[in-house]
């Protein structure tokens, strides 16, 4: 039997258990050379731009819910306390004033719940920026209008904030925080311990849960059901807290970032981590694209020079693509000295045709 007569036979994986070693190894190979190729370094640079514009405002909305609940100024204590423990201490200090300082100010009524809205708003820049990111690693563009893209973008945001409330939630209650919790809700100490020791792989559960939101939803991809994007999810945070540690190690008994960048040493700090944070996170995005066509070349799908893919709109592709196709056109009738003629593909035309064709649909209802 020939090769091209097994590869037709074989089934396409439907489980990442099912994938073989040789599979698994060139997914790897793949990934890490993706990973350059695809400038995953300029991208993360250009991500913590986004990063800066959205981790305050993000930071702000879940300070503002817990408030709803008590106690926002303890809670903000405790999760930086968490925090030192796995960022450089700098880091740390360039998030503690503002966020400590919108935490103890007294907001109500719809001045908070305006801010609230701004502050869910500003942090979808980082979940578009995100969703173009992952656009670039597939090798696709972006085929939803604003007008569906945006709305997505904003309640994924909302999911995530969610999330990023329940892991601060699961950091909080401890110690004495999850002693009055217990005495409140009569538990005895057999489950505090209990509790105690199961915290922390709920975290990780918590923020997989959180990183995989994000890698499935952001993107114009229909991706894989969440078996596979896991895979990314857990990659990105093993890579993440080996460099986050490394990394703070390096600041605390190597760096002179003090001497030579005096007073923004911090802000610094700050920006390096947010960068580390980004090339895990597309690292992770890489490994799942790769993971994703191995899969399907295991299936015997001709998948190593393009994946096979499912978008969730084309319209804007379809319009761009046709948009381009005029241009050309012009751009021939310019070489051969033919005036042009007037576009019909201006946005501005769009609209009216648009509306004169939403006009018929009324006028044909209204004579039935």
């Amino acid at each position: 039997m020939s090769r091209a007569s097994i590869a037709k036979g074989t089934s396409t994986p439907k489980h990442p258990f099912q994938l073989r070693g040789e599979t698994w190894r060139y997914v790897v190979r793949r990934t890490v050379r993706e990973f350059a190729a695809d400038g995953c370094a300029d991208t993360a640079a250009g991500l913590t731009f986004f990063s800066v514009l959205s981790i305050f405002p993000a930071g702000l909305a879940v300070v503002a819910s817990l408030g709803l609940i008590g106690g926002g100024e303890s809670v903000v204590r405790r999760l930086f306390g968490i925090l030192e423990q796995v960022a450089p201490g700098s880091a740390v200090d360039t998030l503690r004033d503002p966020i400590t300082g919108f935490a103890e100010s007294d907001l109500a009524g719809l001045t908070f719940f305006v801010a609230l809205a701004t502050a869910i708003w500003s942090a979808s820049i980082y979940v578009g920026a995100f969703g173009r990111a992952l656009n670039r690693i597939y090798g696709v563009a972006e085929g939803r209008p604003y007008w569906k893209r945006k709305p997505a973008q904003v309640a994924l945001t909302v999911l995530l904030l969610l999330l990023v409330g329940v892991v601060a939630a699961i950091v909080v209650l401890s110690g004495p925080v999850a002693r009055a919790v217990g005495e409140a809700l009569s538990i005895g100490e057999v489950a505090l311990d209990a509790w105690n020791v199961v915290r922390w792989p709920v975290l990780f559960l918590a923020v997989v849960a959180m990183v995989s939101v994000l890698f499935k939803g952001t993107s114009n991809v229909r991706q894989p059901p969440f078996a596979w994007v896991v895979l990314g999810a857990l990659s990105a945070i093993v890579v993440f807290a080996l460099a986050s540690a490394g990394f703070a190690f390096y600041v605390s008994n190597f760096a002179s970032y003090d001497r030579t960048f005096g007073t923004l040493a911090g802000t610094v700090i700050f920006l390096l981590w947010l960068f580390l944070i980004n090339l895990a996170l597309l690292l992770g995005a890489e490994f799942n694209a790769e993971t994703l066509r191995g899969q399907q070349l295991q299936g015997g799908m001709p998948s190593e020079e393009r994946t096979k893919l499912v978008l969730r709109d084309t319209a804007v592709i379809e319009r761009t693509e046709r948009a381009e196709q005029v241009t050309k056109q012009r751009g021939a009738l310019l070489r051969r000295g033919v005036p042009l003629p007037p576009r019909d593909d201006t946005p501005f035309r769009r609209a009216v045709r648009s509306v004169q064709r939403a006009w018929l649909r009324v006028r044909r209802r209204s004579s039935r």
